[in-house]
């Protein structure tokens, strides 16, 4: 799986892709095309990788910074470039040019790194070779031309060219067809470095996106994670930015939440609007992220590495494949059940299943789905609003209404009842008075008040 087929996740992904500070289209197409890490080391190594770039943007004077940043900016997608001269294609001028561009920015990359330590950090290939090749007259000036210091003849054809006029549309053919010859003979001496000249395309593009993170991690207030080895998860005042964000503008602060969870059910109860829905959203941003080795919006994580992330979110209405809310849902979750029963780690995250449909029934799938899950070997946190038997599942509720304000901390309880604040949250919101005192009445008329 890559990045770009989990982007439009309703987890908040896209937002945090958006928000990087990525300074070239290839570097984003890189990033796009980057797989989900499924090995801890692997994981591991690339954020130490990260630690070294976010070091580096805190140490650094700006102004050099900034020098780096505008040198990646000239890195281009030259892919198929480099594929014709793996070929051993006669390569025309453009791609000529090309090259020499991505030799010389390279070049100045590498020596821009290794000034402040960073040399070996993204192994960039020296392609120093490369520019002798593309500019015989040392110039270092990203532009090519079929120079006279390729070919005698060449340049004694083409001053022959300014001093008679008269003959040179004989000269020019002549010269046109030693211009192939140079080009043919650069293709062939380029030919032995095209395995380095992508590599250094590829390297570029790591700096990039490194540098993106690590400056995003400062901006954000994004977290180092550590790889957790036994399976469970634990996250200190985790947050989601993209909500955060929101909130900003109008005064109001996110509410960290605590939590943790390992192979054990972990079912969380509250209200409707009690944050619930935030809570999964964000556990599966961080699990894409951290997989992603991006910053984690918390300020502790240490996180188990799954094979496969499930979000399973209610309202999925599939108008393409003709199904309702509650259809999409079902086959959803059906996917999660048919994974969870082969030898995979998994990471499913399930918000208020069955919300859809009565709540009866409701309850009765949540309950029955809360234990075909409950012996597979897999992490499972699941939302409810429905008062349902939890089994083994470690049960969290929301802390709800506090001195008249809402506290969205989770705090364990003992069974999987689910406080009933709706009406406190209604008229939090300023919902009419009428309404509200007289569903207030009913509920204490009621037989089971």
């Amino acid at each position: 799986m890559q990045l770009k087929n989990v982007i439009e996740s309703p987890c908040g992904l896209r937002y945090m892709l958006d928000q990087l500070e990525l300074q070239s289209g290839y570097a984003r197409r890189w990033l796009l095309d980057a797989p989900l890490m499924t090995d801890a080391e692997e994981i591991a190594a690339a954020y130490d990788v990260l630690h070294r770039f976010n070091d580096f943007v805190a140490q650094v004077d700006k102004t050099y910074i900034d020098t780096l940043l505008f040198k990646l900016q000239g890195l281009k997608d030259i892919r198929t470039t480099i594929k014709n001269l793996h070929n051993q294609a006669v390569l025309d001028d453009i791609e000529l040019f090309e090259i020499k561009h991505l030799a010389i920015l390279a070049t100045d990359v590498a020596g821009l790194m290794k000034q402040h330590g960073m040399e070996g950090v993204v192994d960039i290939p020296d392609l120093n070779e490369v520019i002798t090749i593309l500019d015989p007259d040392g110039m270092k000036i990203a532009t090519f031309y079929i120079y006279d210091s390729y070919c005698a003849q060449l340049k004694d054809l083409r001053n022959q060219m300014r001093q008679n006029p008269e003959q040179q549309d004989d000269l020019l053919l002549q010269a046109s067809e030693l211009e192939e010859g140079v080009r043919k003979d650069l293709s062939r001496q380029l030919h032995p470095f095209a395995a380095a000249i992508g590599q250094a395309q590829l390297a570029l593009a790591q700096i990039d996106v490194n540098m993106a993170k690590a400056m995003q991690m400062r901006q954000m207030g994004l977290c180092f994670p550590t790889v957790s080895n036994d399976g469970t998860s634990h996250y200190e005042a985790m947050f989601h930015p993209q909500v955060k964000a929101a909130l900003a503008p109008r005064g109001r602060d996110f509410q960290p939440v605590d939590i943790a969870f390992g192979h054990n059910p972990t079912l969380i109860t509250g209200a409707n609007m009690g944050g619930k829905t935030v809570v999964l959203k964000t556990l599966t941003l961080c699990q894409y992220l951290f997989q992603f080795a991006f910053g984690i919006p918390a300020a502790s994580a240490r996180i188990a590495v799954k094979d496969e992330i499930y979000f399973c979110i209610g309202d999925e209405q599939s108008v393409e494949k003709g199904l309702s809310s509650f259809a999409a849902e079902m086959k959803n979750i059906d996917a999660v059940i048919k994974a969870s029963r082969e030898n995979r780690e998994l990471l499913a995250l399930i918000d208020e299943p069955a919300r859809t449909t009565n709540p009866t029934e409701g309850a009765a799938l949540v309950s029955a789905l809360l234990q075909v899950l409950a012996d597979k070997d897999m992490s499972l946190v699941m939302t409810t609003h429905y008062d349902i038997e939890p089994g083994n599942a470690r049960c969290l509720r929301v802390k709800g209404f506090v001195n008249g304000e809402m506290d969205y901390q989770l705090v364990e309880v003992q069974d999987g009842e689910v406080p009933h604040e709706a009406l406190n949250i209604a008229q939090s919101l300023g919902i009419d008075g009428e309404w509200i005192n007289m569903a207030r009445g009913l509920l204490e008329n009621s037989p089971s008040a």
